[in-house]
């Protein structure tokens, strides 16, 4: 959440954002350093002085917590969906506009920085890349409600919805792993020009012929 709107919650609100984030800035760390497997929890909390009550409140699991940079943006775009207009474009291309607002959105200090290790750290806990197959088919869930409540589309029997939320999740795992490969330090801005790139990629990939490789 950007500081200015954070600054017009209430005191309680905000005292949960600071925990929230020491949470994850804490556990990030620790577990890039430790490892995933080597902190618990206890080691985490202790870290942040809170409870373990204090965390569940706000978090299911190691892997919750850790899993947090990206889940956040995906957050955002469940909020998008809410209020995003398709102004004739098609399905995909109205939830790639909501996708890149809800980026543009992740203006907090140090947010791409918190991506990228947990992505690091998902590469080494299957634990974690477990937790985020399930977020992401929570996530796939919640953004259909959205869009049959929203929009006109058929029914739940169409799968043109949930392939086009297919293709777009695939298109930023795609993204991602482009903009983590350059040698210069990430920003959100390249993340941005990336996931564009990977959506005008989207068209050809879908006509793209298939030919068996001559032999030398």
């Amino acid at each position: 959440m950007p500081a200015a709107a954070n600054e017009r919650l209430p005191l309680r609100e905000r005292k949960k954002l600071r925990t929230r984030q020491a949470l994850i800035d804490t556990a990030l760390e620790m577990f890039t350093e430790r490892g995933f497997d080597g902190t618990t929890l206890d080691d985490l909390c202790d870290a942040v002085d809170v409870s373990k009550r204090t965390f569940f409140r706000t978090f299911t699991s190691k892997e919750d917590v850790a899993s947090a940079p990206t889940q956040d943006l995906w957050a955002a775009f469940l909020d998008e969906l809410e209020t995003c207009e398709p102004h004739g474009r098609t399905l995909l291309e109205t939830l790639q506009d909501a996708l890149l607002t809800a980026l543009g959105r992740m203006t907090a200090d140090g947010w791409t920085r918190r991506v990228l290790l947990s992505r690091r750290l998902a590469e080494k806990a299957p634990s974690m890349d477990a937790h985020s197959r399930h977020f992401c088919d929570r996530t796939s869930r919640a953004a259909l409600t959205v869009l049959h409540r929203r929009l006109d589309l058929d029914g739940s029997g169409d799968l043109r919805p949930r392939l086009a939320l297919d293709v777009l999740i695939a298109a930023f795992h795609c993204a991602l792993d482009t903009w983590r490969s350059r040698p210069s330090t990430p920003t959100r801005t390249r993340l941005a020009a990336d996931l564009r790139e990977a959506f005008a990629t989207v068209p050809g990939s879908l006509t793209l012929t298939a030919n068996l490789r001559k032999a030398d």
